[in-house]
């Protein structure tokens, strides 16, 4: 097991079986910096290049925290990666700028491929084994990455979080993608179907047709998936009979969170993954 012990004062964390780097990333405690923002890691032991999973937080989160759950893929030799999203101005509580009808106060894609090259340069991670995965609202930043910058990272695995309506048209994506999403049936922070916030100004979108996007992305053969897993923990779905990319559908029976045994499930479908990951 990891133990993780913050450092008094300071932005960073510490973990007894894993180095984290800092800013800039000397050996001060805080946040990686970059032009664009900010990002934490935690490093396996060894001399990489490592595999990583670049976690975005929900909203009001941090990168710090983000990636204190998900620590079992340090001990599988992946580098985590939690990068900041930015404090909104009315509250300082960090978000991501993804919203297709907001005007977007950062290039998020933009931010999060100069994270992924720092890391890469400062912390000898591989460049062509990144999954690009987060939750909530962070969820949904990954989705629009998956769909306007696929090339971005290898593979993408959102958790409860998806479009937002207006949905984009089924051939709005850009090309094929690995995408694997996960989300709680009884989600009721961000519903399958969705549901109206801020008194309606806003729609979150219904993850069913999200997959509609996906299958037709990915140029799937028909639209019912033919591969099923249904175990005590995870409800399983997937599309293999399609033309590029890869697809798979994951519920489980809890609500708005990362579910227990989230990071070893999407690892594994990663690293079972057929084709070699994008250039």
């Amino acid at each position: 097991m990891i133990k993780v012990v913050t450092a008094t004062l300071a932005l960073g964390f510490f973990v007894s079986t894993a180095s984290l780097a800092h800013a800039a990333c000397a050996a001060l405690p805080g946040p990686c910096e970059i032009d664009e923002g900010t990002y934490h890691i935690a490093l396996p032991e060894g001399e990489g290049p490592f595999p990583a999973l670049v976690f975005l937080h929900g909203a009001g989160g941090s990168g710090e925290a983000s990636i204190r759950g998900i620590l079992r893929a340090v001990e599988r030799g992946y580098a985590v990666i939690g990068p900041d999203g930015l404090p909104r101005p009315e509250n300082n509580r960090r978000s991501w700028s993804f919203h297709p009808s907001f005007e977007p106060r950062r290039d998020e894609a933009a931010f999060l491929g100069a994270v992924i090259d720092d890391a890469a340069i400062q912390h000898r991670i591989d460049r062509t084994s990144v999954l690009i995965g987060g939750f909530s609202i962070g969820g949904s930043m990954a989705t629009y990455l998956a769909c306007d910058h696929p090339d971005l990272a290898a593979a993408f695995v959102p958790v409860a979080g998806s479009f937002w309506r207006p949905h984009p048209e089924l051939d709005d994506c850009v090309g094929p993608v690995r995408l694997f999403h996960t989300h709680g049936w009884r989600d009721g922070t961000v519903p399958l179907e969705g549901r109206p916030i801020r008194n309606g100004e806003v729609l979150q979108g219904d993850v069913f047709y999200a997959m509609q996007v996906w299958r037709a992305t990915n140029g799937c053969n028909g639209l019912k998936a033919t591969q099923f897993e249904t175990n005590a923990a995870f409800w399983r779905r997937s599309w293999p009979d399609c033309d590029a990319g890869a697809l798979e559908f994951v519920l489980y029976p809890g609500g708005h969170g990362v579910p227990d045994g989230w990071t070893d499930m999407v690892l594994d479908w990663f690293e079972a993954l057929a084709t070699p990951p994008r250039e």
